[in-house]
């Protein structure tokens, strides 16, 4: 096993040692099956502390069976979700959606990864067309797929504008956790007044475990009727739930001495990663070997860089190309940062970057 702690993915990371703590307290004797379990039911508790007496929490196995039922949940058969062009839902998915959920994602240009009100305009027209699919759903991502975070304004401003248009809203919530401990508000703040959010766990520490949360009290009588039968219908309901809701509510409970939960600590750790990460690149986009391509706002640096750096590099550290770069020699790159990444896993590459690509490092001396 690999000792070295990688730039590809937070779903790299290892699981968080109290997370692998809640689920051994949890494996001692026989409890009820699909949900009906003491543990499961201290998850509902947590939830509804978290998120309002109102919400409702139905976990799942991953982040794309939460984004399916909650689409699913939200639009009827003839409905269509707009989401950014970069949504998971629309990219990297396998179509999941569309194949399993029977819904059209109508995608919307979005450079920053945000979506804005006046975008939501480009679908609208197709509304009563039985032509076309319709545009029911908006499905956000925060923190984005490109790690830009949504403003508390800039979200709200953005689901008003949706459910004035008649439009429910799904929140992709991945990496909701990096969002909340970005902006310095509550999961539940984050969530911006959407509808349902999919409650990511596996980025954030978890061993495999995600949630589908209905946030909106005029949805709950609905949801908590029909959600349990789309669950079973779409795979996404496990036997022995309570080792999911093991981990999901470590996530919430677990707290340090300072009253911190796990999510924050786990997600303010990753962001604050990523800051330093870019930190230990600044010297060669000064010196214009390398080029941010977004802002590091969460736990993501997004640069373009020389293939050639990127190849070797990639000696060390794995990372995934993002997209083409500005010129065929160069590419861009994501560098995604995780809640067991470490100083010295930063500078390293800092290090290697610097020394491939010629420049002196004037922050940190000869």
């Amino acid at each position: 096993m690999s000792q070295t702690r990688h730039f590809a993915s937070d779903n790299y990371a290892s699981v968080h040692p109290e997370v692998l703590a809640a689920i051994a307290a949890a494996n001692g004797g026989h409890e009820p099956a699909y949900g009906a379990d003491a543990v499961t039911a201290a998850f509902d508790e947590a939830v509804a502390s978290v998120f309002g007496a109102d919400a409702l929490a139905f976990p799942v196995f991953n982040g794309t069976g939460a984004n399916v039922v909650s689409l699913m949940a939200l639009s009827p058969r003839w409905g269509g979700v707009v989401a950014s062009e970069h949504a998971h839902i629309n990219v990297d998915e396998n179509g999941a959606p569309e194949r399993v959920g029977g819904l059209k994602v109508l995608p919307v240009a979005a450079p920053d990864g945000r979506v804005t009100p006046a975008s939501l305009s480009r679908w609208q027209g197709d509304l009563g067309d039985e032509h076309r699919a319709q545009p029911l759903v908006l499905s956000v991502t925060q923190s984005t797929e490109l790690g830009t975070v949504y403003s508390l304004d800039s979200l709200r401003a953005l689901i008003d504008a949706a459910h004035e248009a008649g439009m429910r809203v799904h929140l992709d919530g991945a990496r909701i956790a990096n969002a909340a401990a970005a902006l310095g508000v509550s999961l539940a703040e984050a969530c911006g007044g959407a509808d349902m959010v999919s409650l990511g766990g596996t980025k954030n520490g978890a061993m495999g475990a995600e949630a589908v949360v209905v946030l909106a009290a005029d949805l709950r009588e609905r949801m908590a009727a029909d959600l349990p039968h789309l669950r079973k219908a779409t795979m996404q309901l496990g036997s022995k739930m309570r080792y999911a809701s093991a981990q999901l509510a470590a996530l919430l409970t677990s707290v340090d001495d300072a009253g911190d939960p796990l999510w924050l600590r786990n997600a303010r750790h990753a962001n604050a990663m990523a800051a330093e990460l870019r930190a230990e690149l600044e010297p060669l986009a000064a010196a214009g070997a390398v080029a941010f391509t977004q802002p590091t706002e969460a736990n993501a640096v997004f640069v373009e860089m020389p293939r050639t750096l990127a190849d070797e590099l990639r000696q060390t550290f794995r990372f995934y190309d993002w997209m083409p770069g500005s010129t065929p020699e160069t590419v861009e790159v994501r560098l995604m940062c995780s809640w067991d990444t470490q100083p010295g896993d930063v500078e390293r590459l800092g290090e290697l970057a610097r020394g491939i690509g010629g420049v002196h490092d004037v922050t940190n001396g000869p």
